[in-house]
């Protein structure tokens, strides 16, 4: 009976592995931690959107910069006049203005190679634009409708 009494002391002295307080515990951590996982969730989502914004934001302030820029390049009368004598080929009063008429220069063909570049012409605006007032013009040619093919009769018998 010694060997039982003995037993049983060291059962008394051993501990369990869960203990009441120990699930207790982590219940209550789990349940926290439950509770903070949808707000959590949403305050990365919201920091992430605001990052987003914020690169959004130096986009277009990149752009109304440069339409800011544009717009006073526009708004200088010295850049008016060189646009002006560039592409519409004004002049001052009193100054006399040549244009010179000549082809665009071909590219050399790369050596080794024997192609020539193919360039295409294309008329000036006023030609294409006369063409399609004269293509308007023109009455279409009524369709006479193909006539159906009529069966052939058939031999009887």
């Amino acid at each position: 009976m010694a060997h039982a009494e003995g037993d049983s002391i060291e059962m008394a002295g051993r501990r369990p592995q869960l203990t009441g307080r120990a699930a207790v515990l982590a219940v209550v951590v789990c349940a926290i931690a439950m509770s903070l996982a949808y707000p959590v969730r949403e305050y990365i989502a919201q920091r992430r959107q605001i990052a987003e914004l914020l690169e959004e934001r130096e986009r277009e302030l990149a752009a109304l910069n440069e339409l800011e820029r544009r717009n006073r390049q526009l708004n200088d009368p010295g850049y008016n006049k060189q646009i002006a004598r560039e592409r519409l080929f004004f002049c001052d009063p009193g100054e006399k203005c040549f244009t010179v008429m000549t082809k665009k220069p071909t590219q050399k063909p790369k050596p080794g190679t024997t192609a020539t570049p193919t360039t295409t012409v294309t008329p000036p605006w006023y030609e294409t634009l006369w063409g399609s007032v004269e293509a308007a013009d023109r009455r279409p040619t009524p369709v006479s409708p193909t006539p159906a093919p009529t069966p052939s009769p058939s031999p009887t018998r």
